[in-house]
């Protein structure tokens, strides 16, 4: 071989070594699971995401290292869960309240041979940070969270410097941190557990405006527990008893749109909204669908709160309704997810 060529040839191996060693590997699933799916019976690498970009609302995660799950909450309610492999025996990922103190996309490790650390969310500054990276189904990094790739980039493209991040585990953590339900046990700011006394033996609801005086609005319906909550920038600020006729199965989300339903639907002598069905990942067919009148007359309310609820629905309110528990003390498996983007019409 002429030695001009078997230059150019040493030159190509060589740069295809180093893009070798420099390539990015993917981690676990690259769609996200349905959002009927129990959070227990993800795989090692699957996630579930319904979080639109365009949602409002305080963010917060959870991060339970006995579950080895991942919660992500936007405005006090769930929108997204993964699997995650934390630090292995020597390496354990220290519990307790954490703030994003970096981010970084495409970080790689100081400590560890360069190794790619893509989506980093740095928690403290000796090195545990949120991250892609291996997914075996058991603890198994030097102290970090790694998460699936693609549920990484969609939580690293949501969240800012200063985000509440409250690593758990049994026996150091209260039970509603550890194993969180569809409903944040937290504070987005703090990261305190946030104690909410459940409705009395005859009170039908409690109203609490003053706890998050101004901010998005979102709520959660459980069929299961007969219960609505609402949310208001992250901090819950009423609850009611409700009454449900021959419910939906699953999951479902909606959103507020512009304008009204006919005038003979008026709940405490308000006019409805209108509402549209939001495409969520398991029921992306149902996106975009107007809500009939005849779905919300299902549904019945105690008219004193809703005459306190009926001026906060306004566009871009969202409603979760569910055939699952919400609440502490109730059977069945916890809800999954709530948000997604809303539809392209609507403000």
């Amino acid at each position: 071989m002429p030695r001009l060529l078997l230059c150019f040839v040493l030159l190509a191996l060589s740069g295809l070594s180093v893009w070798a060693a420099s390539a990015v590997p993917t981690w676990g699933a690259r769609q996200s699971s349905p959002v009927d799916t129990p959070p227990a019976s993800l795989r090692p690498g699957e996630w579930i995401w319904a979080g639109g970009e365009k949602m409002e609302g305080p963010l917060a995660v959870i991060v339970s290292l006995t579950e080895q799950r991942a919660y992500v909450y936007r405005n006090g309610i769930l929108i997204g869960v993964s699997t995650i492999s934390s630090g292995r025996p020597g390496y354990e990922t220290p519990t307790g309240v954490f703030a994003i103190l970096q981010k970084d996309r495409n970080h790689r490790s100081n400590k560890y041979d360069n190794a790619p650390m893509p989506y980093q969310q740095r928690l403290t500054w000796d090195g545990v940070a949120l991250h892609a990276g291996g997914l075996p189904g058991y603890p198994e990094s030097h102290g970090c969270v790694h998460l699936p790739t693609e549920f990484a980039r969609r939580l690293f493209d949501v969240t800012n410097l200063g985000m509440t991040v409250v690593v758990s585990k049994e026996g150091s953590a209260p039970v509603s941190v550890v194993h969180p339900r569809a409903i944040s046990p937290i504070d987005p700011q703090s990261g305190n557990e946030r104690a909410i006394p459940p409705l009395a033996d005859g009170e039908a609801f409690s109203w609490h405006p003053q706890d998050a005086p101004a901010g998005p609005l979102s709520l959660v319906l459980s069929v299961a527990d007969q219960r609505v909550v609402v949310y208001r920038s992250g901090v819950e600020i009423g609850r009611s008893r409700i009454a449900v006729r021959d419910p939906l199965p699953g999951t479902h989300a909606f959103i507020v749109a512009d304008g009204y339903m006919p005038d003979q639907l008026q709940w405490a002598g308000v006019r409805m909204p209108n509402w549209i069905t939001i495409g969520i990942p398991g029921h992306a067919d149902e996106g975009g669908k107007p809500v009939e009148a005849e779905l919300i007359n299902r549904v019945t309310v105690p008219p004193e709160f809703m005459a306190r609820l009926m001026p906060l629905l306004t566009p871009g309110v969202v409603l979760l309704a569910t055939d699952a528990p919400i609440l502490p003390g109730t059977s069945g498996g916890p809800l999954q997810v709530l948000d997604s983007d809303p539809p392209a019409t609507t403000p």
